[in-house]
C-alpha cells in the first residue's frame, strides 16, 4: 500500500517498488552493548566491496582513526569516551557500569565476560567460539601458573590462542577506573523505509532492492550530489576522485545468494546481526528487556519504530545512552517530507503573481 505522499517513500518498500512476491525485508540489528571496537566489520566491508584505503589518520581526539562514515568507509566504529560528568540517564551507579569496573576496557570487558558466562545476548544459537577465546583472554588466572604446567594449560590457567595467559608478553590486569567509560557503536547506512535519497536522485542511480534495502548503482550515478544533503543521517558521501556517491549496500551481491553481509559475518561478538527485519526487531526488544533486568536501565532501541520520521530503519541499534551521544539525530525526519506542501505554496504564489500581473494589464486597458 503506497503512502499518502509518494515523497515519503513506500510503506512496504519492496512491494511498493514494484517487486512481485518479494522476499521478507532484511536488515541489520547492531547491539552496541557487546561491541568491543575491534573494527573487524570495517575491514571486512572494505575487503569484500573493494573500497579504497582511507589512509592512516590520527584524529588526535580518540582511538578512532576513521572519524565517520565516508565514501570510503561504509561501516564506522565510533569510540565515545564519556566522562562521568557527561552521563545523563545512562549512568547506573557512579564508578560502575552494569556491575563492572568503568574504564578504557569496559566495553570489551562487558562483551567478552557476558559471552563467556553464557548470558543471553538475544542471538540464536548464540555466541561464536571466537568470543570464548576473547573471554578467556579477559579472565585472570585464579592461581599462578606453576613451573611444571603444560603449555596447553589447565582449567585454572585460561588459554588464549593456545598460550597460557601468564605467557602473554606485556599482559597486565586492567585497573578499575571511575572517571570515564567507552561507548562503541558500528554505524552504517540506515536503509530507511522513507528514503529521501531515492526521492531526489534524478538518474535512478539509487534504487530499492527486493530485500527493501537502498543501493547506489555507481555506473549510473552522475555525481550531482543531491542525495548527500537529502540524507537525514549524513551517511552518503562523494569520492573526491570521481564525484560519485557511495554508501553501504548491505552486501546486495551476497544477500542475493543467501549469504550474510561481510560485516555481520566478521563480527566476533555478534554485535552486528543480520536477518529478517521483523525477527530482528523482536530479538532486539528481548535483548533490551534482558539488559533492563540486569540493571542497565539506559538501554534503548533506535531506528526500530515504523512510526518515526523515516518510517523505521532497515538498520537499527541498541544504544546505552541518548542518540546524540553517538552522533545520531534524536528525531530523524525524511527531508523530502515537506516538499509537496512547499510546491503547493510555491504554485499558489505563482498563480497569485500571475493573477496580479493580468489584473494590472486589464486595469490599464480600462
Amino acid at each position: 500500500m503506497a503512502g499518502p505522499n509518494s515523497l515519503y517513500g513506500p510503506l512496504d518498500p519492496a512491494p511498493d517498488a514494484g517487486y512481485v512476491d518479494a522476499p521478507p525485508r532484511m536488515g541489520f540489528f547492531t547491539d552496541t552493548s557487546v561491541c568491543i571496537g575491534c573494527k573487524a566489520c570495517e575491514v571486512a566491508c572494505k575487503e569484500w566491496n573493494l573500497i579504497p584505503d582511507d589512509g592512516f589518520n590520527l584524529l588526535g581526539q580518540s582511538y578512532d582513526n576513521t572519524g565517520g562514515l565516508t565514501a570510503n568507509s561504509w561501516r564506522h566504529v565510533a569510540f565515545i569516551e564519556q566522562p562521568v560528568a557527561d552521563r545523563g540517564a545512562a549512568t547506573d551507579t557512579p564508578g560502575a557500569f552494569a556491575g563492572l569496573p568503568v574504564g578504557p576496557s569496559v566495553s570489551a570487558h562487558t562483551a567478552v565476560v557476558a559471552a563467556g558466562s553464557g548470558q543471553d545476548t538475544g542471538t540464536d544459537p548464540g555466541i561464536p567460539p571466537a568470543v570464548d577465546a576473547l573471554a578467556a583472554a579477559a579472565t585472570p588466572s585464579p592461581t599462578p601458573r606453576s613451573a611444571g604446567s603444560s603449555s596447553a594449560g589447565t582449567s585454572a590457567s585460561p588459554q588464549f590462542l593456545g598460550m597460557p595467559m601468564s605467557d602473554l608478553p606485556g599482559r597486565t590486569m586492567d585497573a578499575p577506573r571511575s572517571d570515564f567509560r567507552w561507548l562503541m557503536m558500528s554505524n552504517v547506512c540506515k536503509h530507511c523505509t522513507h528514503a529521501a535519497c531515492l526521492d531526489v536522485c534524478p538518474t535512478g542511480a539509487l534504487f530499492r532492492t527486493e530485500f527493501g534495502t537502498v543501493v547506489v548503482q555507481e555506473d549510473i550515478c552522475n555525481g550531482c550530489g543531491y542525495c548527500i544533503p537529502a540524507c537525514p543521517y549524513g551517511v552518503i558521501d562523494q569520492r573526491k576522485d570521481d564525484g560519485r556517491a557511495w554508501k553501504c549496500t548491505m552486501c546486495y551481491d551476497r544477500i542475493g545468494d543467501g549469504l550474510t553481509p561481510a560485516c555481520a559475518k566478521a563480527c566476533p561478538t555478534e554485535s552486528i546481526q543480520y536477518g529478517e527485519l521483523d525477527e530482528l526487531r523482536a530479538r532486539a526488544q528481548h535483548r533490551v528487556e534482558k539488559l533492563h533486568e540486569q540493571g542497565v536501565d539506559s538501554a534503548r532501541l533506535y531506528g526500530n519504530d515504523p512510526n518515526d520520521g523515516v518510517g523505521g530503519d532497515g538498520a537499527f541499534f541498541l544504544l546505552l545512552d541518548e542518540p546524540e551521544v553517538y552522533g545520531l539525530p534524536p528525531d530523524p525526519v525524511v527531508t523530502t517530507r515537506d516538499l509537496p506542501a512547499m510546491y503547493k505554496r510555491a504554485g499558489l504564489a505563482a498563480l497569485a503573481m500571475a493573477a496580479t500581473v493580468i489584473a494590472s494589464f486589464v486595469g490599464r486597458r480600462g
